[in-house]
């Protein structure tokens, strides 16, 4: 599956991605605003089994964010069970090298489209880490709304931070 983008694309895992995925992602900036499954250094070794668990995984609503060709980050719909059955978490992450160019805000505005449309959710949910302040800027940019924060919520490299809770 693909879906358009402005200069990019959201597509379906390949083999080939694993060098451009490890080179993107072995970054301690990206790092620091990503849950702790995310792992860092982030290994040769890393990518080869993260990539491999997304060319299985059935379904697989987690996409590559490609530019040119290349793999530059990552954005997903984690379905949920039970009575969150119509409402995901979404994530995702991004290259450094293209931070501020306003790519996430439409692959944000995509992944929700997809979602409501052709998944018929009824809410995507979000969750930043409170470092990370730019991030929630781009989930309000992409149309969600900051509905509470979680004080005191999540540790991440040795630091208590809030975990505002975004739609």
């Amino acid at each position: 599956m693909e879906i358009q983008g402005q200069g990019f694309k959201l597509r379906g895992w390949k083999a080939n991605d694993v060098v451009s995925i490890q080179k993107h992602a072995d970054n301690s900036k990206v790092y620091s605003f990503l849950l702790d499954r995310f792992p860092h250094p982030y290994t040769m070794e890393a990518a080869e089994v993260w990539v491999d668990h997304m060319l299985n995984l059935q379904p697989n609503y987690n996409f590559v964010i490609d530019i040119d060709g290349k793999a530059v980050g990552v954005i997903g719909l984690e379905i949920r069970e039970d009575v969150y059955r119509k409402a995901p978490l979404i994530g995702y992450w991004i290259g450094e090298a293209f931070w501020g160019k306003g790519i996430m805000t439409k692959a944000i505005k995509l992944m929700t489209n997809f979602a409501f449309t052709e998944l018929d959710m009824m809410r995507i949910q979000a969750g930043v880490l409170g470092n990370n302040p730019k991030s929630m800027r781009v989930l309000e940019k992409a149309g969600f709304v900051k509905e509470g924060i979680l004080k005191n919520a999540i540790i991440k490299n040795g630091a208590v931070f809030d975990y505002p809770d975004g739609r």
